[in-house]
């Protein structure tokens, strides 16, 4: 008789970490992809613009692939998007405010002529030989957001995106019905959402935020700066609808934040009349009181508007007694360093800082502890796999699947990578294949390595010391060295005798390899680099990275 295939699930980013969320369901000669986003670096990661997946997976399998389903339009769920095309084309789904960000992305990428865009909605149902594909309306904190509900031979497996249970939501509603009738039809596997499965209760509504903007704005007399995710629509119309309520103007700063205003525009997510608007040259036309500036930079982007601004490095903006500064964000795990560097800076030249530590001014788009339970409940799963979150925070949300009723050998923390295979007698992880993250780095792609970030580190701490020496080719003597230059490590106009010493215990070594007939210049620049780090230890107890360079004449 014949046998069922078993279904396969896995990721190539988002298990073990927040970010560069993408998942895969597999049966048979069908894979379904849901997002495709990126992750931002942390401090560790010194000139990456991107942390983005490893496709090389998928380029094996990309005759299996039959669509890219977003659950909706933040950075870390189609951020990617772009590198994911330029290595092969799939039809990409998702909702109309998703679609609209991936076109404008895919046209800075100059990808959009040969991409294969196809918006859905709450009722729409994609159909392939072994899957059926429906969308289920979520809460979150930008429109369009679903869960993904593929049917398979097994069942169905929901896939829930980013999630809140919002009792009093400011825009888009979810629809609990239609998550409950799915239930009802019975949950093979539920993915769900881990980022804040180790926070008790129900998250502040957004309403609640919205009665607090209103009060802050109320009372402020001069200009407020506010700083939220450029992607944050619903944020973004209700600092406009408070701007507009006590009679200020908006002024729109960061590409991303123009970006977003305008699709959200025209698409009737962010309404306001014309006139609410204005441009940036025209701030000094209106009193303090009447102004408001939406911009980027709520994380602590040095490169961003609000970072900037701080710096007094922005053309058109600087910070003037009486303005108010809004974080209306809570900290990406690992950057909150880069935020109170940042606060503290708004704080120095004169600007009042009000951020979601000092009132309700912010709450998260991903549901808590009850949310999470309640969307188990909902659709009772057979068995469940946690996605995106850290591991700590993945394993703490199978202990509430096992509370909610799931039995515990039918729940699977995995790795990036790791395949699992499900059916109806369990599941098991059957093999692996390499999820590693490719780094991002200007115009390159994949070829910063691990070993260049370590020589960047050891830069940053250590600094780098540059040796220059010249050789006669033809008799192999020394004409001309060494000359010492340090970057990083001593100011050299203060550590004369240290580098000079160190020059004089260079040309003795040298010389001395030399006359021994030595042929290998590798030999020789290991020989420089060994003493030179010996000696700097001994003197200042660091050790810089050193550079030897032979030329020969």
């Amino acid at each position: 008789m014949k046998t069922t295939p078993p279904i396969k699930i896995f990721a190539l980013g988002g298990l073990g970490e927040v970010g560069k969320n993408m998942y895969g369901i597999q049966y048979e000669n069908e894979i379904i992809l849901v997002d495709c986003g990126i992750k931002f670096p942390d401090e560790e990661l010194r000139g990456i613009d991107y942390v983005i997946p490893d496709f090389t997976f998928l380029e094996k399998n990309k005759d299996l692939i039959k669509g890219l389903f977003i659950t909706h339009g933040h950075e870390d769920h189609i951020g990617s998007i772009p590198f994911l095309l330029k290595r092969l084309n799939v039809p990409i789904y998702g909702g109309n405010l998703s679609i609209g960000f991936i076109k404008s992305k895919l046209e800075e990428h100059h990808l959009l002529r040969n991409a294969i865009l196809k918006p859905v909605d709450e009722d729409s149902r994609i159909e392939f030989k072994n899957f059926s594909v429906r969308f289920l309306k979520t809460s979150h904190s930008i429109p369009d957001s679903f869960a993904v509900c593929v049917s398979t031979p097994y069942g169905n497996i929901v896939q829930t995106g980013d999630f809140k249970f919002d009792l009093t939501p400011r825009g888009g509603d979810y629809d609990i019905g239609k998550i409950a009738e799915i239930g009802n039809e019975g949950v093979f596997c539920l993915m769900s959402d881990s980022t804040n499965s180790e926070i008790p209760g129900f998250s502040l509504s957004e309403s609640a935020v919205r009665e607090t903007l209103f009060d802050i704005v109320n009372q402020i007399e001069g200009r407020i700066i506010f700083a939220t995710f450029a992607s944050n629509i619903y944020r973004l119309q209700q600092a406009i609808e408070a701007s507009i309520a006590f009679g200020r103007r908006v002024a729109v700063f960061g590409r991303s934040m123009e970006r977003s205003i305008r699709i959200g525009r025209e698409l009737g997510y962010i309404q306001a009349p014309d006139d609410t608007f204005i441009a940036g040259h025209e701030l000094n036309k209106y009193p303090a009181r009447k102004i408001t500036i939406l911009c980027t930079g709520s994380q602590g982007e040095p490169m961003a508007a609000l970072g900037r601004i701080a710096k007094g490095l922005h053309r058109q903006i600087q910070v003037i007694p009486g303005d108010t500064v809004i974080f209306s964000s809570s900290p990406i795990p690992g950057n909150a360093t880069k935020i109170y560097k940042l606060i503290d800076q708004l704080e120095r030249i004169g600007a009042n800082v009000i951020h979601s530590k000092m009132s309700d001014i912010h709450t998260s788009g991903h549901g808590t502890q009850d949310e999470q339970k309640l969307m188990i409940r909902l659709l009772k799963p057979e068995y469940f796999v946690p996605i995106h979150g850290e591991y700590r925070m993945l394993v703490n949300h199978v202990k509430l699947a096992v509370d909610c009723g799931v039995e515990p050998e039918k729940t699977f923390v995995l790795d990036n990578g790791e395949i699992l295979e499900l059916d109806k007698d369990g599941g098991q992880v059957t093999g692996s294949f390499p999820a590693n993250p490719v780094y991002v780095d200007g115009t390159g792609i994949g070829d910063i390595g691990n070993i260049v970030l370590r020589d960047r580190r050891l830069l940053s701490l250590y600094g780098t010391v540059i040796v220059t020496i010249t050789i006669d080719s033809k008799n192999g003597e020394l004409l001309s060295g060494p000359a010492l230059v340090s970057r990083g490590f001593v100011y050299m106009k203060e550590s004369g005798e240290l580098l000079s010493e160190a020059e004089r215990l260079i040309e003795k070594e040298v010389r001395m390899m030399l006359s021994d007939g030595i042929t290998k210049w590798s030999d020789l620049k290991k020989k420089i680099s060994d003493l030179l780090t010996s000696y700097f230890f001994e003197e200042t107890k660091r050790s810089p990275i050193i550079l030897p360079i032979i030329m020969e004449v």
